[in-house]
């Protein structure tokens, strides 16, 4: 049985429903779990129960300060140890992504996961094409971001989704292997123009200002997001890659209309 973490949350239910669409005996966890769901809190380490799952779809915990992530996906993996999982497969982020400021903890994660013992694959995910979408902020004639002319090898999240519960349905394969799975490359002038708008550039220090005094941030999402901006903007993550693509076994989908969907709101 192939065990979801995260399977409230986006990307862990489209993996847990392409699993079961596929007919592949799952469950899924989550801190807020739905019907037919195990409780699973990584902030909680004593109360984690993996019995009975064969491999562990490990989805990020990754919505917070690096030490807190740490700790969560060491508990997580403590536990998988612990009950017999016998292999893990982790969403982590893509290799171009070293350059981000969320990175670190993929990295050191990937890290405990190897450390172990256990059967292990990494899905180093590409940026979802509807992050790119949602990042492009409306302007009374146009959409506007700091990424100027740098393209994002945009990902539609239910591609990744699809991609990891092929792997976790048939892991034996992907034993030890780290795949990079990006997408096609998009850019914020041809989401606008998709939308018949006009983009407007925003360099970065009045970029990171605004995001400074934006409301409901939390401490840690200023870098993230600033480090996202300086990284697209100077095309650090369009190189494209063919693995998802075979993975899927069909065309990917077209990052350029989930990203103009994601902006218009």
């Amino acid at each position: 049985m192939i065990l979801v973490t995260g399977a409230s949350g986006n990307l862990g239910a489209a993996a847990l429903a392409a699993l079961h669409a596929a007919g592949v005996p799952a469950e899924g966890g989550s801190r807020t779990p739905g019907e037919g769901m195990r409780h699973l809190d990584f902030d909680d380490p004593a109360g984690l129960d993996l019995h009975g799952a064969g491999t562990l779809l490990l989805i990020s915990a990754g919505y917070a300060e690096d030490d807190v992530v740490l700790a969560r996906h060491a508990a997580v993996l403590d536990a998988a140890v612990r009950d017999g999982v016998s292999h893990v497969v982790y969403t982590s982020l893509t290799t171009a992504g070293d350059h981000l400021a969320f990175a670190a903890a993929h990295r050191a994660t990937e890290r405990l996961i190897r450390d172990t013992g256990l059967p292990w694959t990494i899905l180093r995910n590409g940026l979802y094409a509807e992050l790119f979408g949602s990042l492009l902020a409306p302007t009374p004639d146009g959409l506007q971001s700091p990424f100027a002319d740098g393209a994002l090898a945009a990902v539609a999240r239910a591609d990744l989704a699809e991609a990891a519960a092929r792997v976790a349905a048939d892991p034996a394969p992907h034993t030890g292997l780290v795949h990079d799975l990006v997408g096609t490359p998009i850019t914020a002038a041809q989401v606008a123009a998709a939308l018949d708008l006009t983009h407007h550039d925003v360099d970065l220090a009045t970029y990171r200002t605004r995001i400074l005094a934006a409301p409901g941030l939390l401490p840690f999402q200023p870098p993230m997001l600033s480090s996202l901006a300086t990284a697209i903007r100077h095309d650090f993550l369009s190189a494209t890659d063919p693995t998802l693509e075979k993975l899927l076994g069909r065309p990917l989908t077209d990052p350029l209309p989930v990203a103009a969907t994601a902006a218009r709101g």
